[in-house]
């Protein structure tokens, strides 16, 4: 592990115990020191580099000052604007930031935007109220338009702050006023949250020191054979996860410490999202006494590692990969795709994606061939899958599933590799299989499905552009 990865473990633990500190606290208590624990370790591992946070808070301030009803756009604009500077400040003669600065600048981007847009909901609400005398529907939609200062409560909250999960200033406002927080659990929760950590630490030591991904930039690797090479990636891609699956668990347990995101199960929350029906947060007997009731973490819930490592599909890999920014990249980026269509809305909201994870080319190559393999597994899907018999239903969803982890071994190369001539080399060395295997693919599917009665073909509900396939998985 470098010196960096001991840093970021060393803060997820840190923030398990602290968060324990903070469940009971008074709203001012969680707020203000809730802040001041992430300043103190930005300062630590930021220094200077803070002033970047300070100068993108102030300016998506004064954007929903002046326009509170349309700002949603003008900070995304903003906000990635300034991401762009962010990372070429060493051409302005300025000073490299630290990695733990681009985590925070990165997190903060994605709440800001989000906060922007609850602004633009309470608006929306505000004006219906008024000139339609009803009341809108209020589930997810904020009280009121947070001044600066809870802005930079909200941006610097410890909770979160370089590792995620993404959350709503409305779900860090209903964690402030918490009516309950001694009935919530925490303890049972986060243990069996942790159960899998010990295995997945393990494992990522033993592989990352068998199969390290430095040899893949030698001379070395490549004068080894075809097999070696393209069995290599599976490896490199099952670090890559253990890596985040520690991470992102760690993340969750100090959400669960703290009672950060927990909502009654008949809310049915959301990854990133939080509640989607109305709820009552205390519920009461005829004789006034207070129900037990059950809670769930699942607004903070950023990893589903079964589900990961075992889904059939590619789209739903994306599904239970980073789930909280899964959810605000569909509500955000995929929704307000520039045409409606479920191939360009992909390939947009991956483009974005991808320039949220910085400028190295590798993230491009990586993420625009997410696209490809969609495109891919749906026509293959609708132009053979439904001809088959359940046996050669299950046959076709073992060889899928393959495939899939195939493909994201595959894209994963470019996304630790990062350099346009590393990528390419790796990928060259294995003759671009996933590329061309994709390719021939989409042609056999599109084939098969031309092939069908043309009644079958509009009726069906996986044809690509229809059924499930039309939005982002989430």
């Amino acid at each position: 592990m470098s010196p960096e990865e001991f840093q970021y473990l060393a803060i997820l633990l840190s923030s398990i115990p602290v968060g324990f500190l903070f469940k009971n606290a008074s709203p001012r208590a969680k707020q203000v020191g809730g802040a001041a624990m992430g300043v103190v370790l930005m300062l630590i591992t930021c220094q200077l580099h803070i002033i970047h946070s300070v100068i993108t808070i102030l300016g998506t301030w004064m954007i929903l000052q002046a326009t509170p009803r349309s700002c949603h756009f003008l900070t995304l604009g903003w906000t990635f604007g300034y991401l762009l500077f962010f990372r070429t400040v060493t051409y302005f003669g300025l000073p490299s930031p630290t990695p733990f600065t681009n985590a925070v600048q990165l997190l903060l981007t994605l709440k800001l935007v989000s906060l922007a847009n609850e602004v633009q909901e309470f608006c929306r609400s505000k004006k219906q109220e008024i000139t339609l005398f009803s009341k809108s529907s209020m589930i997810g939609v904020i009280h009121s338009i947070p001044r600066l200062w809870e802005m930079f409560c909200y941006s610097y909250c410890y909770i979160g702050i370089m590792t995620g999960p993404f959350y709503r200033y409305k779900t860090y406002h209903d964690w402030l006023y918490q009516l309950n927080s001694k009935t919530i659990p925490s303890w049972r929760p986060l243990l069996l949250r942790l159960r899998p950590v010990p295995a997945f630490g393990g494992l990522f030591i033993l592989v990352s020191h068998y199969f390290p991904l430095d040899y893949v930039r030698t001379d070395e690797f490549y004068d080894q054979i075809f097999l070696y090479r393209l069995f290599y990636m599976i490896p490199i891609f099952f670090v890559f996860r253990m890596r985040f699956y520690i991470a992102w668990i760690f993340a969750e347990c100090g959400c669960m410490a703290a009672a950060f995101g927990a909502y009654p199960t008949a809310a049915k929350s959301r990854s990133g999202g939080g509640p989607t029906v109305e709820y009552s947060p205390i519920e009461r007997s005829p004789d006034g006494d207070c129900i037990a009731m059950t809670y769930d973490y699942e607004t903070v819930k950023n990893i589903n590692c079964h589900g990961t490592d075992f889904c059939v599909k590619v789209k739903d890999g994306m599904r239970y990969w980073n789930m909280s920014v899964q959810w605000w990249l569909s509500q955000y980026i995929y929704k307000n795709s520039p045409i409606k269509s479920f191939i360009f809305g992909s390939a947009w909201t991956m483009l974005i994606s991808a320039y949220w994870h910085g400028i190295h080319p590798g993230y491009y190559l990586s993420f625009l061939t997410i696209p490809l393999c969609l495109a891919a597994e749906g026509a293959m899907e609708a132009g053979l899958r439904h001809r088959l018999s359940d046996a050669g239903k299950l046959a076709f969803d073992w060889v899928h599933w393959f495939l899939k982890m195939r493909c994201y071994d595959y894209m994963c190369m470019g996304f630790v590799l990062l350099t346009f001539t590393d990528t390419l080399r790796y990928w060259r060395s294995i003759y671009f299989s996933v590329h061309l295997l994709a390719i021939m693919f989409l042609v056999a599917g599109q084939a098969l499905a031309a092939a069908k009665p043309r009644s079958l073909r509009r009726g069906h509900p996986e044809a690509i552009g229809d059924g499930p396939q039309k939005s982002l998985p989430e």
